[in-house]
């Protein structure tokens, strides 16, 4: 026999739930898109699920993020970890390596990099801090992001 559980009364709460991710459900409009605008950053949409202003200005953010064919990120530096997993498409880090729907990406902290989407994509974006931008030739962006790991089929 298993031991009792007491009772639970569930509270009110806000809860997002997003379905069929790997299907119709980012495109079919349920998903609310805005301009992701940031100096370096172009052709870019989120829906962020949330951000600084809910856990701080070095807080932790979350969103999916959608590149347009041809959009590309900024050229920024990591604080602290950031997972991104591809929905859709086809990532494609400044490193060369090529992410397809699946690829689940981790970022450390302090690597700098910029992705781009040729064709376009959709991406689970996690990250444990913000980041900071970097102007091209802009220390220290000189082969940091060439030490990744190399990508696993």
């Amino acid at each position: 026999m298993s031991p009792s559980v007491p009772a639970h009364t569930p509270q009110r709460r806000e809860v997002e739930v997003l379905t069929d991710l790997f299907g119709d459900g980012l495109t079919d409009g349920r998903i609310s898109w805005q301009p992701y605008v940031q100096p370096g950053r172009e052709a870019v949409d989120v829906h962020w699920l949330y951000s600084g202003r809910e856990t701080g200005p070095d807080g932790a953010e979350a969103y999916i993020a959608h590149f347009r064919p041809g959009a590309h990120g900024d050229l920024h530096r990591h604080l602290g970890f950031e997972l991104m997993l591809v929905l859709d498409g086809e990532l494609v880090n400044d490193n060369g390596d090529r992410y397809r729907p699946g690829t689940l990406v981790v970022e450390r902290p302090d690597s700098v990099h910029r992705v781009t989407s040729p064709d376009g994509c959709r991406l689970l974006v996690v990250r444990e801090k913000r980041t900071v931008a970097l102007l091209p030739g802009e220390s220290p962006d000189a082969d940091l992001a060439l030490t990744g790991a190399p990508t696993r089929p």
